[in-house]
C-alpha cells in the first residue's frame, strides 16, 4: 500500500487542476439584464419571456440523472467516471433524500470498485514500480517476484475498499457513500471532502463521527501483516500504511468533490 503515495501525488494534481479552472463561484448567477434607458415610463417590460422556457424553475440535474446502471439507481450513486476512466462507485450528485443502503448494497458497491476493469491495469503498474524498485527485496526478482508485488497490491487495495465500504459501515450502520457539496467557496468545499474521512451519515440519517474510515483502514493495514514479508511485519510499515490509505481516501474524496467542475471546464460536459 506504500506504492499508493503515487496516486496520492495524481490526485492531488487534479485538485489543483480544479482550482485553477473551475471556480465555484462559477456556478452563481450574473447580475440580470436591465432596461433599455430609452424605454417610456410605464410601458409593459419587455421581451416577454416565453411561458415553455421554464429556465429559472428548471433544477440544473444533476437530480435527474441518477444511474444507468442497476446498483446506481438502487443506491442513488452516479458512476461518474472521474476523467472519463477511473471508478467513482458510491458517488451521490443528487439532493433528493435518499433511502439508508442496505448491507447487501454495501457490499454491492465495493465489490464494483474492487473488481472494476480498471482494477488490473492500476495494480499491474502498481506492481511493476515495486518490481522496477525491488521492494520487498526478500522477493527478489523474476515473474514469481512480480505475481508476489501483483497479489500484495491487490489484497491491500481490495482489503481496504471492503473494510470501508462494507463490512464496517454495516456493522456500525454507517452510509459509505460520499455526498457531493457542489457548492460554496473552493476552500469550502476542500474542507468538505477532507472533512468527510471524520464526519459520516448514519443509516438513521444523521450525523456522526466516522468510525469506519479509522477503524477499516487499521484493520486493513493489520489484515495486510498476513501476506507481507516478515521484513515488513513491524510498526512502522502498518503505521505508514494506515497513513497512506487515510491520504489516498481523503485525495479520492477532493476528486469526486471537483470532478464535476473539471467536467464542465475542461470536457464541456454538463451531465454525467
Amino acid at each position: 500500500m506504500k506504492n499508493k503515495i503515487l496516486c496520492s501525488f495524481g490526485f492531488a494534481i487534479l485538485m489543483v487542476l480544479s482550482a485553477l479552472n473551475s471556480p465555484a463561484m462559477a456556478q452563481q448567477g450574473g447580475t440580470p439584464p436591465t432596461a433599455p434607458s430609452g424605454s417610456p415610463a410605464g410601458a409593459a417590460p419587455e421581451p416577454k419571456p416565453d411561458p415553455a422556457a421554464k429556465k429559472p424553475e428548471d433544477p440544473p440535474a444533476p437530480d435527474g440523472a441518477i444511474g444507468k446502471s442497476k446498483l446506481e439507481q438502487e443506491t442513488g450513486t452516479v458512476n461518474d467516471r472521474l476523467l472519463g476512466v477511473m471508478p467513482n462507485y458510491g458517488t451521490v450528485e443528487t439532493s433528493k433524500e435518499l433511502q439508508a443502503l442496505t448491507p447487501g448494497e454495501k457490499f454491492r458497491i465495493a465489490t464494483a470498485s474492487v473488481f472494476d476493469w480498471t482494477a488490473l491495469p492500476f495494480n499491474t503498474v502498481l506492481a511493476g514500480i515495486a518490481q522496477a524498485k525491488n521492494d520487498p527485496s526478500s522477493w527478489g526478482q523474476g515473474w514469481g517476484a512480480y505475481g508476489k508485488r501483483f497479489g500484495e497490491t491487490f489484497a491491500d487495495n481490495s482489503i481496504g475498499t471492503y473494510m470501508t465500504t462494507a463490512i464496517f459501515p454495516s456493522l456500525l450502520h454507517e452510509d459509505p457513500r460520499y455526498y457531493q457539496l457542489g457548492r460554496g467557496s473552493f476552500g469550502h468545499r476542500a474542507f468538505y471532502a477532507m472533512n468527510r474521512l471524520f464526519v459520516t451519515r448514519k443509516d438513521s440519517g444523521a450525523m456522526g463521527f466516522n468510525y469506519s474510515e479509522s477503524i477499516g483502514n487499521a484493520a486493513a493495514a493489520a489484515i495486510s501483516n498476513i501476506y507481507h514479508p516478515e521484513q515488513d511485519r513491524n510498526a512502522s510499515r502498518n503505521a505508514s500504511t494506515f497513513g497512506f490509505l487515510i491520504l489516498y481516501d481523503g485525495l479520492a474524496n477532493e476528486m469526486k468533490e471537483f470532478w464535476p467542475d473539471i467536467r464542465r471546464k475542461v470536457f464541456h460536459k454538463k451531465d454525467p
